[in-house]
């Protein structure tokens, strides 16, 4: 093979990789801004709920929904199938 066609058959094989992975490393270099501003929203709502849980005394959820199911107890034992032992050993006998 000649070089031409081994840079031909490169940029047919590789180029749509690269072509493809540009904008991917494009959202990549924003995504650290978009991570640290969620990460500092959820910071401020973590407090603010642990600031209202601690004010209130309550074991309900802050907004008025269902709370925490007590634990249960454990059911009693089901009952399974009876076991038979069988013979450990057989006797074969000659007809």
């Amino acid at each position: 093979m000649s070089t031409t066609t081994d840079l031909i058959a490169a940029a047919v094989l590789i180029g749509p990789g690269v072509l493809l992975s540009l904008p991917i490393v494009a959202s990549q270099r924003g995504a650290t801004a978009d991570s640290a501003t969620v990460h500092r929203a959820l910071a401020a709502s973590a407090a603010e709920r642990a600031a209202r849980t601690t004010d209130t005394g309550d074991a309900a959820p802050p907004d008025g929904g269902e709370g925490a199911p007590a634990p249960a107890t454990a059911a009693p034992a089901a009952r399974l199938a009876a076991v038979h032992q069988l013979p450990s050993a057989r006797v074969i006998r000659a007809a």
